[in-house]
């Protein structure tokens, strides 16, 4: 079925525009809803009516967003954290943690849900996050979550203790290559010993 949107409909279709969907879809969610209508000349200068409106809405939204994007943009949000023994942090931090550091430290009041954090950060890292305020316009933040002072000890031993594990680890692999490379030239001694007697025969 043919119809036209009378409101944004997100991954499907935009107010305004027109779309083919399943007769199903149309029947029992967009027409009974009035999200959409048949794609009608009235239905159609009405959804052209609301997609103007929108445009209008959205172009004021884009340009207040405009004003932060510019503020935010490359902005560096720091947090000092409590680290286990394991190098885990005790909690974590949240998009609802990032928003409230930003409105403490910039003044800009961002809503959490425009933070676009896929999961709550629960190791020490340095890591860019989105902000989208609006569709349009997204900012980059830059988030460190570094350990506090009581947690300096245990993250300066668990990182000697990785540097030791990896120094072994390329020793061994080192070792190992040596090993293959010294095998692999007497194999080849070898060979060449086996077929010294043929060679002397045929002559």
């Amino acid at each position: 079925m043919k119809v036209v949107f009378f409101e944004d409909v997100e991954g499907t279709a935009l107010v305004g525009e027109v779309k083919t969907v399943k007769n199903g879809f149309a029947r029992n969610f967009l027409l009974p809803r009035g999200i959409a209508g048949p794609a009608t000349p009235p239905n159609l200068q009405r959804a052209n009516s609301l997609a103007e409106k929108e445009a209008r809405r959205q172009a004021k939204l884009d340009g207040e967003a405009e004003v932060h994007r510019e503020r935010l943009e490359g902005y560096t949000v720091t947090f000092e954290a409590r680290v286990g023994e394991t190098g885990r942090l005790y909690g974590s931090v949240t998009s609802r943690d990032i928003a409230g550091k930003l409105l403490e430290a910039t003044g800009i009041e961002v809503d959490s849900r425009v933070v676009l954090l896929p999961e709550p950060i629960r190791d020490l890292t340095e890591q860019n996050v989105t902000i989208r305020f609006t569709r349009n316009v997204s900012a980059q933040v830059k988030v460190v979550v570094e350990p506090d002072e009581d947690s300096k000890e245990i993250v300066e031993q668990l990182r000697a203790k990785e540097a030791e594990e990896a120094a072994a680890e390329a020793a061994a692999a080192a070792a190992a290559e040596e090993a293959a490379a010294a095998a692999a030239e007497a194999a080849g001694s070898e060979e060449a010993a086996e077929a010294s007697p043929e060679a002397d025969a045929d002559g």
